[in-house]
């Protein structure tokens, strides 16, 4: 047994599954997951001391590289203040500001710790401001484990969701109303039907938690323009892509302002902070100002408030985004040319910095039902191979990868060049 495989079942013992979030056990792709022990620019390096070019990145905070130097001496530098005082910093309004600065849609801001915080608490302020009870989301997306949220699509375009979790009662999903991505006559039909009802749409804008799927414009107009026509909030779930495929977030790409916005990853510079903002009338119903309750000991906590304000800082550099684009469309470029070349059948995508790869489909996905029809095979074997030559891409064909600034052009070309071999190895298999 290597260390990685002591380790798994070591941890087994002691934790549900050997792992603290799911997608971490390789549920997907079967094998052992790798225990990582440290990390480094576009690297990083397991128990077993094996290198691995990451194109993980921590699920996407990553986005400067692991371990900047800039990032890592900013929360030293905090560290020794103390980690966590329950208290008003001032840093909280500096990265509030910087937000607001950044992102125009949000005119305030809160603080949270996670991504679930984030969307859980916007859709419960969604509900209080407006009085009403039904929310939307769309099938394939994820916006955190609180129980609303954790449905699969009824049996007909306009039921209500059903739990896809246990320990979730029915009665909590009941107002959940889940549709297809990309589907703008779902969409009408329910607000025809239900639109007095509706408090909110949570929609990522460009999906993540199915693979990389592109809204089309279509859609996104479509939401934007019927949830104002019944008076509805519009969530822009960006914990995935604010400041990850564009320094707006992916609201600047749509050039669409939605009422409420939740971010996380990128803002905390891998340290656990999350956020969510918007319009300042609907802000003003959060306790204490108002009636909606909503609390977090450790929010705003200062050392990742740090390390978020020094990454804010290094993705505004002249030419970050540009840079960032370049190198993602040279990945996926590549690793399309190679399939082709060796008559692999895979496409790949890429926006900002977040990239897609779907084995099996003759054109990219417009939702769940597009991503259920991928070679989750194929996926499997590519995995697996390239893993084993040093390169590791997300477990699962459901999830969306990364690329960082320390991605270069090196980097690129090592992973181009071990995948035309693996392309090669499956060809021939």
């Amino acid at each position: 047994m290597n260390r990685n495989e002591t380790l798994f079942e070591d941890a087994k013992k002691f934790i549900p599954g050997g792992v603290n979030s799911p997608v971490r056990a390789f549920g997907s792709v079967g094998g052992v997951p790798r225990f990582i022990r440290c990390a480094k620019g576009a690297c990083v390096w397991d128990e077993d001391d094996r290198s691995y070019i990451d194109y993980i990145g921590s699920w996407g905070p990553a986005i400067v590289g692991h371990a900047h130097p800039e990032v890592i001496k900013a929360v030293s530098k905090a560290a020794e203040s103390g980690l966590s005082f329950g208290a008003p910093t001032a840093g909280e309004i500096e990265i509030a500001k910087e937000i607001i600065k950044l992102v125009p849609s949000v005119e305030q801001v809160r603080l949270v710790s996670s991504g679930t915080e984030a969307t859980m608490s916007a859709i419960r302020l969604a509900r209080g401001f407006t009085g009403r009870d039904l929310i939307i989301k769309f099938e394939g997306c994820y916006h955190g484990h609180s129980d609303s949220l954790l449905v699969k699509a009824g049996s007909g375009m306009l039921t209500f969701g059903t739990p896809n979790s246990g320990g979730v009662p029915a009665d909590f999903t009941r107002n959940t109303l889940v549709l297809p991505y990309n589907d703008c006559n779902a969409i009408s039909d329910v607000f025809r039907e239900y639109g007095k009802q509706i408090a909110c749409v949570i929609v990522e804008p460009f999906a993540g938690n199915m693979n990389l799927v592109r809204p089309s414009t279509e859609f996104m107009q479509t939401l934007r323009t019927i949830t104002q026509k019944h008076d509805a909030i519009l969530i822009f779930d960006e914990v995935m892509t604010g400041f990850r495929v564009a320094l707006g977030g992916a609201q600047s790409l749509h050039d669409i302002k939605p009422d409420l916005t939740t971010m996380g990853k990128v803002i905390g510079g891998g340290m656990p902070l999350a956020a969510f903002g918007g319009r300042a009338d609907i802000m003003a119903k959060i306790s204490p100002l108002g009636d909606v309750y909503q609390a977090g000991t450790l929010s705003g906590n200062p050392i990742a408030v740090t390390a978020g304000l020094k990454t804010l800082e290094l993705i505004q550099k002249d030419g970050f985004y540009e840079n960032l684009t370049q190198q993602a469309s040279k990945l996926t470029q590549g690793l399309q040319e190679l399939a082709n070349k060796y008559n692999i059948p895979l496409l790949a995508d890429n926006v900002g910095g977040m990239f897609g790869i779907y084995f099996g489909l003759d054109k990219l996905p417009q939702n769940y039902q597009d991503m259920q029809k991928c070679d989750g095979k194929l996926f499997k074997k590519f995995f697996h191979a390239m893993l084993e030559t040093g390169v590791m891409f997300a477990p699962s064909p459901f999830e969306a990868g990364f690329v960082s600034a320390a991605h270069d052009n090196e980097f690129i070309n090592i992973t181009l060049e071990r995948a035309e071999k693996v392309f090669s190895n499956l060809q021939a298999a």
